[in-house]
């Protein structure tokens, strides 16, 4: 039971301090740059962990737009998002967001 009442504790100290899915994004890109820089995480590990994350989305892709299209648009910004080249935002960036498909 202590465990249960530690998650919930943490579930609403995460909701108080305002953490959602772009805020623990973010944290999650930044901790993945951190161990890399480290040496705890090769480049490798780091090409499975974006492929997990782009596989994961592209179970949301829109119908009108090819899977596999969806998928490199996705592992691409991620890219350049554990570079240091682009923040962590919305999807405009995404060639389907910019023609306006969803």
């Amino acid at each position: 039971m202590e465990r249960q009442v530690n998650q919930r504790d943490v579930h609403f100290e995460l909701v108080n301090v305002g953490l959602r899915a772009q805020a623990t994004a973010a944290g999650f890109v930044q901790l993945c740059k951190e161990l890399r820089q480290a040496g705890s995480l090769d480049d490798p590990a780091i090409d499975r962990i974006k492929t997990a994350i782009a596989e994961e989305v592209a179970l949301t892709c829109p119908r009108s737009i090819p899977r596999t299209q969806f998928r490199n648009d996705v592992y691409n910004r991620l890219d350049a998002l554990f570079a240091g080249e682009e923040a962590v935002g919305d999807a405009d960036a995404l060639r389907f967001a910019a023609t306006g498909e969803r």
